[in-house]
């Protein structure tokens, strides 16, 4: 009776160490010490099968003193027969498998006394292979003590195969996400290549496409959006114009303000944007909405469908400020860029009225930090190029606007 309460103790205790601890060593080597001391076992080691490499892994040992190979080679016969025996204890006189790894690692096996082997089956598949000495008391081992050892080696087996399964699911976790990352890679380079292939068609905006996605993507990250949001943002602002693709390229080249009927024409991007990219499946939400609103005001006075405030997409007024804001501070075939404070005096003029305050606030938040050094991120004065920021007269004009913007007091031209 003390012996059977003393083996269902070691179960348990077992039991418990594979479903409690979180390092895999430290349970292999806990669990090899209560094997051996369930039944006062001398000497002996815990394996694990590598099915690529044919070999048994040393993961534990105790007792064996010297220096263990760092594997045991086993041919296909040797692992057909530990298949077969199953969860069984096997001695070296067994017809089974016993003598076949006599036959390959009979050195090792004499040197070290190994007198039990405890094949590991899990499903059906080979996880490991326990090794066993003899009994502190000589005795031979029984029936009973065999059962109790492949009741423990069940255990050892599914914690082994366990942490099989969790690796295996960690790689493929790493190979989706590499997979993931190189799709979005080629994603973004398609895009980029859009880009390209639209400002292509209008010599003068050569590269505005990409500045409006970077503006665009600078914006959101100060409104705190998320880096997918962000990603998604940077995508639209790349694509906005992709409507101009179907205008034609006298009207988007012409070295004067057009009239009213190539302005009307000019005006169809907006749509034609949303008409190409709404069919095509997006990582992003919204991207084809953004280059659709991209033109709306607040006031209603945009196009092309004159939405007022809320109704228009914040992701679209987002664009609609990076657009502007590298429309004013480029050259343009009918006029040249302007200088930054008066960009900023647009900005006050028009927020409210064109641009969302929100949004503004975001902007000037963003350049402001550059110009005082506050980020290592000098991505808005890279764009707008060498010496176009006078740091000194601009930093207190963007302060005073943020300043207005937030406390309510800015007015716009039509409020005043």
């Amino acid at each position: 009776m003390q012996k059977l309460l003393h083996t269902f103790a070691a179960l348990a205790d077992l039991g418990q160490e594979i479903a409690d601890t979180g390092d895999f060593q430290e349970m292999v080597r806990t669990s090899l010490h209560l094997v051996l001391g369930s039944l006062a076992i001398m000497r002996g080691a815990v394996t694990e099968y590598d099915s690529d490499a044919r070999a048994l892994r040393f993961l534990a040992a105790r007792g064996l003193g010297g220096e263990l190979p760092e594997y045991l080679t086993l041919d296909s016969e040797t692992v057909d027969g530990l298949l077969h025996a199953g969860l069984s204890a096997l001695t070296f006189e067994s017809e089974e498998a016993g003598h076949v790894m006599l036959a390959r690692h009979r050195k090792f096996l004499a040197a070290h006394r190994i007198e039990l082997l405890l094949p590991l089956v899990v499903r059906g598949r080979l996880v490991g292979l326990i090794l066993l000495g003899d009994k502190a008391s000589g005795e031979a081992f029984t029936a009973e003590d065999r059962d109790v050892l492949c009741a423990m080696g069940r255990h050892i087996g599914v914690g082994i195969q366990e942490r099989r399964l969790l690796e295996e699911l960690e790689h493929r976790a790493i190979e989706n996400r590499h997979l993931y990352e190189d799709l979005r890679a080629i994603y973004q380079d398609t895009v980029r290549a859009f880009a390209a292939a639209i400002d292509c068609k209008d010599k003068y905006t050569q590269g505005h496409s990409e500045r409006v996605g970077k503006y665009s993507e600078i914006i959101a990250r100060e409104m705190g959006w998320s880096d997918e949001e962000v990603e998604g943002i940077a995508v639209a602002g790349y694509l906005h114009d992709i409507g101009k693709l179907v205008v034609e390229r006298d009207i988007l080249n012409a070295p004067y303000r057009i009239d009213a009927k190539q302005s009307s024409e000019l005006n169809r991007h907006p749509a034609a944007g949303y008409e190409i990219l709404s069919p095509i499946h997006h990582p992003y939400a919204d991207i084809s909405l953004m280059a659709r609103y991209h033109h709306e005001r607040l006031d209603g006075r945009g196009y092309p469908e004159g939405l007022t405030g809320d109704q228009i997409p914040l992701g679209a007024k987002i664009v609609a400020l990076a657009d502007s804001f590298d429309a004013m501070t480029t050259d343009r075939p009918y006029k040249r860029r302007r200088s930054l404070d008066e960009v900023v005096e647009d900005f006050r003029r028009n927020t409210g009225k064109q641009f969302d305050p929100e949004v503004v606030i975001a902007l000037c938040r963003a350049l402001l930090k550059e110009i005082n050094g506050e980020t290592g991120d000098r991505r808005i004065l890279r764009l707008l190029g060498k010496g176009y920021v006078d740091k000194e007269l601009i930093a207190p004009l963007i302060s005073e606007l943020i300043t207005e913007l937030e406390s309510g007091t800015h007015m716009t031209a039509a409020q005043a």
